[in-house]
């Protein structure tokens, strides 16, 4: 199954930026939240998989971890079709607390609900990464991609 590349960036429009899909069900479109809402950004110890449903699957529990909010906005994300491919990244440095404990982090998620009790998308890090002691995770801006094809 396949997706066209309009759908592909409005829905990811919907999603990241509370942008109405437009014609999709009435006439307005999908609308989007009524509230400013926000993504929570995870970090995680273990792969996700699609059985994944709870964001607390294989979550970081190093001391300092937290999960990271990022506005649902223009602000947050950025919606793109480079090539025809539906992406999305970050608009700003997304920051994690620092750790005063180790592990090792390998998966990111986003939780889409404002309850957080919601994995909507994960994927793999480039690579692992090795939390210790002073350590602050960190996505800089437009490292954190994700991409609809």
């Amino acid at each position: 199954m396949s997706a066209t590349n309009q759908f592909e960036q409005d829905l990811l429009d919907l999603i990241f930026t509370n942008v109405a899909a437009p014609n999709v069900g009435d006439v307005a479109g999908l609308p989007p939240s009524v509230g400013a809402t926000s993504v929570q950004v995870s970090l995680h110890t273990a792969a996700l998989t699609e059985a994944a449903t709870t964001p607390v699957t294989s979550e970081a529990a190093y001391t300092g971890y937290g999960r990271e909010l990022v506005a649902r906005s223009a602000a947050g994300w950025t919606v793109a079709s480079p090539g025809g491919v539906g992406t999305v990244d970050n608009d700003a440095l997304i920051t994690f607390g620092t750790s005063t404990t180790s592990e090792t982090e390998t998966d990111f998620g986003l939780t889409l609900m404002s309850t957080g009790v919601y994995l909507g998308i994960y994927g793999a890090l480039t690579s692992s990464l090795a939390v210790s002691n002073g350590v602050t995770p960190e996505f800089a801006i437009q490292a954190l991609a994700i991409t609809l094809d």
